[in-house]
Parts: C-alpha cells; structure tokens; sequence
C-alpha cells in the first residue's frame, strides 16, 4: 500500500518566499474584502476600512499622481480605481512583508503549520464565496427572467453585461445547473479530506465566472480572478499528485491529510464545534436569506399589479387624434409595466423613459411622475374591456384619451420556443 505523502521537512528558498507573500497577501485581501466570510464581518469592514477611504484617494493623488481623484468606492462594482489600488496597496505591502520576514526568518526549515491554517482560512473564504454564489442562482435570484423592457430591447442597444444577465436569466434549469456546481464547489471546501476535489471544482467554477466577468464587461473581475488564484493555491499543495494523476500516467500517492491540532483536547473540540457552526450558519443562512429574497424580488415574487406590455391603439391629445409617426417625439408608442409603482414609456422614435407609476385601485388611476420631477405628478384615469386598457386625464398641459392592447407574452419566439428533445431541423432565428 502507498504510503501517504509527508510534509517536506525543508522548503527551499523559493518556497519560503512564495509562501510569505501569499501568506500576507491573501490574509489582508480578506481584510479590505471580507466578503461575508463571517458573521457580521461586512458591518466591522464598513467601519474598519473608513480611515482607508481617506488613505487611498491620498496615495493616489501625492503618491501615484492620478488624473482624476478616487470619489467612487466599492459598490455595485468592485472593479472601481478604489478597489484596483486597494490590489496594488496590498501587493506592496505583501512585497514589503515578504523581504523583512525573510531576512528575520531566514533559519526557517519551513511553514508547514502556518500553511496548513492559510490553506484553512483561504478554503473557507472561497467555499463561503460559492454558497452565496450557488444560492442565489438556485432560488433564480441573481439573474431574473427578462423583463417586458428586455423582450422589446434590440440585442444591439443591450450592453454586454445585461446581455449576459439576459442569457443567464432565460433560463430557469441553467441556473439550477450553474448554482448546484457553485453550492457543491462550496461544500466540498468546507471539508478537509474533500478540498482538492472542491478546489478542482472551484476552478473550473469560478474559471467560468470569471471568464463571463472579462468577456461580458461585468464589473467583479478583481474577486473572480482572485477566487482562481485561491484555487490554484489549494492545489499547489498536490500538484505532484495532480500532475502524476492527470500527465504522467503514475501512481498518485494518497495525501497527508493529517491535522494540525492543538495539543489540549478541550481546544480541538472547541475548534470543530466553531467549525460545524460556521458551516450550518453559512449554508442554511443563505439558502433562507436566498428563499425570502426570491419570495420577495425574485421570478416567484408577486407580481406588479397590471404587469405587461400594452401596445397603443389610439393616442388623442387635446381632442387630435395623433397617426403613429416615427418622427413623433411625444406620442406612445408602447406603456411597459414591469416593476412595482414603476414603469417605461416607449415613444415612436424608439426612445424609452422611466416614469413612477403609481396605481390608486380606489379612484381607479395612476398616479404618474419622472424621477428626475418628483413636484408635477398627473392623474390617468385607467378602465378595462378585456385586454383593452383605456387611460384618460392630464398629462402636463395636455389631455390624453390614450386605447391600449396588451400584448401576450406568448407571442415572443424566445418565450414560446420551450425544450425540444429532438430537433429535426436547427431552429436558430
């Protein structure tokens, strides 16, 4: 029987040197980008990263010279000039660490411990990462079905993100496909004996997201690219094996899969016992948070009163009735109701604006203003023949009597389609 591959006794100086900056590199990336890696973590983070919100935009401007100041931090985009200098802040600093702490630790045999606990932290970090990943994609929460907006879209006037959220979002079963390989990658990280498999996974996983982020402009790039290079690191630890298994064609020894410890026992069992904790809060916490965010914002969730696409019959203003020109820069052309209190008005030049939409089921109106002028709001009087709405009143210093159809959903190919097991043909339009 093989026997199990033992920790090297002396690392060589490359070795030592990959492992101190990685070591400070990937603890501080934890640092300015917890993540949600633990409980509460994001709340300390808001209040801990402040005095760098002040520090970086300084550097920035005194030390790196930039053009333009650093006002815009994380936020929808972790891909901000903030986030890509936090990067490089970090990277110095690990440099910096790195060449002190091997001047100071230069008679060190090796770091097998300290890597056992950095392979623990980086582990759980990605493994969290992907729970949150999978969830959201399993309960169909991060990418939504195509809106009314969406379906009238040309592909030419998406951007390559929405493009991509599009694509993602059409179909229900990718997503559960997508998602029980993140949630899978996830799990399988949480355990020792399972890492390598999780972390083959995780590569192949977080390779594909990050793959979509670059080639469809999605503003994550920084932390996909990190969730590979965290991958490759947990593998580093076999890359023998790996490399035996999958080119060589030879035995691939079994891991040491050994533990580090603490040499009290009541230590260890307080250790697992935090451990299986942190995983049950992790996963059932964002299954549950999943669930009551796809209940409440998701394709399940309710949907708004008189949610559709209406296609404007007849448009009188002021007693004239107006022809469907192209030209015309103020007649309707199509009301797109598709979010709460919401929705798009499509005029004949193609253009599309997004007022607040407010229904009054007591008066039977709604009650209508932009966004950009909260003061003027006006009142549609709505009534219903069928699929006919008609919608009457003051709109700005004009009257509008305005006859609407609504249109069926199952009129669009890209909805009405479905699943074909066999195809005698291709059918691409």
């Amino acid at each position: 029987m093989a026997s199990y591959t033992a920790e090297p006794v002396n690392w060589n100086l490359a070795q030592k040197m990959t492992f101190r900056f990685f070591m400070i590199f990937f603890i501080l990336y934890i640092f300015f980008e917890p993540n949600g890696v633990l409980p509460f973590s994001d709340t300390l983070a808001a209040i801990y990263l402040k005095p760098f919100f002040k520090l970086i935009p300084w550097l920035g401007a005194h030390v790196l010279h930039l053009a333009k100041p650093i006002t815009i931090f994380t936020n929808g985009s972790g891909d901000t000039t903030y986030d890509y200098l936090i990067i490089l802040f970090i990277t110095v600093i690990a440099l910096t660490g790195m060449a002190i702490w091997s001047v100071t630790g230069r008679n060190t045999k090796n770091y097998n411990k300290l890597f056992y606990w950095l392979c623990v932290i980086v582990r759980f970090y990605v493994a969290i990462t992907m729970v949150v990943y999978g969830s959201v994609k399993i309960v169909k929460l991060q990418f939504p079905s195509p809106s009314p907006g969406r379906l009238l879209e040309p592909v030419g006037n998406m951007s390559p993100m929405g493009l991509a959220w599009t694509y993602m979002g059409y179909s229900t079963a990718f997503n559960y496909f997508t998602g029980l390989a993140e949630f899978s990658c996830g799990l399988l990280l949480f355990f020792r004996r399972t890492t390598t498999l999780g972390a083959i996974m995780g590569l192949v996983v977080a390779g594909n997201i990050m793959a979509i982020n670059y080639c469809f402009d999605v503003p994550v790039k920084l932390l996909s690219t990190m969730l590979v290079l965290m991958s490759l690191f947990l593998l580093f630890r076999d890359y023998h094996r790996l490399l035996n298994f999958f080119f060589k064609n030879r035995e691939a020894a079994p891991s040491n899969l050994t533990p580090h410890r603490f040499k009290t026992k009541w230590k260890n069992i307080v250790l697992v016992t935090i451990k299986y904790l942190l995983v049950a809060y992790v996963v059932i916490g964002d299954l549950i948070s999943a669930v009551q965010g796809g209940a409440q914002y998701g394709d399940k969730a309710k949907k708004p009163l008189f949610y559709g696409i209406y296609n404007v019959v007849s448009f009188v203003r002021n007693k004239d009735t107006l022809p469907p020109l192209i030209t015309d820069t103020t007649r309707w052309n199509k009301l797109l109701i598709s979010y709460k209190d919401g929705a798009q008005i499509k005029f004949m030049n193609d253009s599309l604006k997004y007022y607040s939409f407010k229904p009054d089921t007591t008066n039977h109106a709604f009650v209508v203003n932009s966004y950009t002028d909260t003061l003027h709001k006006y009142v549609l009087y709505y009534s219903f023949k069928k699929d006919t709405m008609l919608l009457n009143g003051a709109w700005k210093s004009d009257t509008l009597h305005i006859r609407l159809a609504k249109y069926d959903f199952k009129n669009f190919r890209l909805l009405n389609r479905g699943f074909h097991m066999i195809n005698e043909t291709p059918y691409n339009k």
